[in-house]
């Protein structure tokens, strides 16, 4: 099968697309990645890459097309609008010059923006391909839950955009359960919505605490908690502060925090603010192939999302990465399928983390 992935994001930057992408071609399929030049999370380039640099690339069998995006530097709102609709701007311009010969499939890895749907339409259209779009994220829901956007007319405008989307995709595939409801509400046949569960890599496995003597040297002593992962709006970086500021004085837990993200600054701050250097620890961005060594040294694993109804439906990518290293986690509010508790549930622990 000629299949061609559009996703805003893939590798160098980390993103649970890749995998997918080197796996199908192990299973014999042809995999076009279409993708903008990488600078997630880091909102600059990543070294070698540019708008003219290294546009075209072959990655453990994956042809991958990248086309000029605006980078998202600092991340705030228009700089993550510009972001966003230069992938969707070059991305259709430049796609039917790119993609050629038969294409029949089109995934869509739709984390944030829901707007790189539009060049797989545009494809879709030209190629008369089967359109699948993989919903990780539901719009505008998700931008007015992080207070990105907080015009109701701009939310509805966006809302309108992406029903659009689902509208001209053969069937939209929901990452967790949950989603499906607010897909079929924007007018998808309940036939063509269907539940899509992320997978976690090979590489995760459990691994014996003593085989990673090099990493848990980076660790402090004591209980550790730790979270993997962006450092954003979205996982409720704020409680992890608060929680941490309330055990320090009754309990030897340390907090580990591997990552990078918006709230990465905010976060660093406000440990020196609360006096907390000594109980959480950044580590900083890791390479993927570390984390289940990371994981091992952990005593839980922890995975928070923000207290609003949209996050209620999601389901973190990290947790099957958590749950594949054989892991006790710590949850905050966690959605969708886990709620039913019976297929993954075993060792998760709910719990509320939100401080008010």
């Amino acid at each position: 099968m000629n299949l061609l992935i559009v996703s805003q994001y893939f590798y160098p930057e980390s993103f649970r697309i890749n995998d997918l992408a080197v796996q199908l071609v192990k299973r014999g399929h042809q995999v076009t990645v279409l993708s903008g030049t990488p600078n997630y999370p880091s909102g600059s380039f990543f070294s070698g890459y540019g708008w003219f640099k290294r546009t075209e690339e072959v990655i453990q069998g994956v042809r991958v097309i990248r086309v000029p995006v605006i980078p998202r530097m600092k991340g705030r709102g228009w700089q993550l609008a510009l972001n966003y609709f230069s992938f969707a701007f070059f991305g259709s311009l430049l796609a039917p010059l790119k993609i050629r010969g038969k294409v029949d499939a089109i995934l869509v890895y739709q984390v944030s923006p829901a707007t790189m749907g539009i060049p797989a339409v545009v494809v879709k259209r030209l190629k008369s391909a089967k359109l699948f779009f993989w919903v990780q994220d539901i719009w505008p829901e998700t931008l007015s839950a992080m207070g990105a956007i907080r015009s109701p007319f701009i939310l509805r405008k966006i809302g309108s955009l992406v029903s659009w989307l689902y509208r001209q995709s053969d069937y939209v595939l929901g990452q967790s359960e949950a989603f499906l409801p607010a897909i079929i509400k924007r007018g998808v046949p309940s036939n063509r919505a269907l539940y899509f569960p992320n997978s976690a890599e090979a590489l995760y496995r459990p691994v014996e605490k003593s085989s990673a003597t090099e990493v848990g040297a980076q660790l402090p002593q004591g209980f550790k908690v730790m979270f993997a992962g962006n450092i954003g709006i979205a996982q409720d970086i704020e409680s992890i502060v608060k929680a941490a500021e309330i055990l320090k004085k009754n309990l030897d837990v340390k907090w580990i925090i591997i990552g990078q993200g918006s709230m990465h600054a905010w976060l660093r701050q406000e440990i020196i603010n609360r006096g907390l250097e000594n109980h959480i620890f950044l580590l900083g961005q890791h390479p993927v192939d570390k984390m289940p060594e990371f994981f091992s040294q952990a005593d839980l694993l922890l995975a928070t999302l923000k207290k609003d109804p949209i996050f209620e439906k999601v389901i973190p990518s990290k947790i099957q990465s958590y749950l594949a290293c054989g892991k006790a986690i710590v949850a905050s509010i966690i959605g969708g399928h886990l709620r039913k508790g019976n297929d993954i549930l075993i060792n998760v622990i709910f719990t509320k983390l939100h401080f008010t």
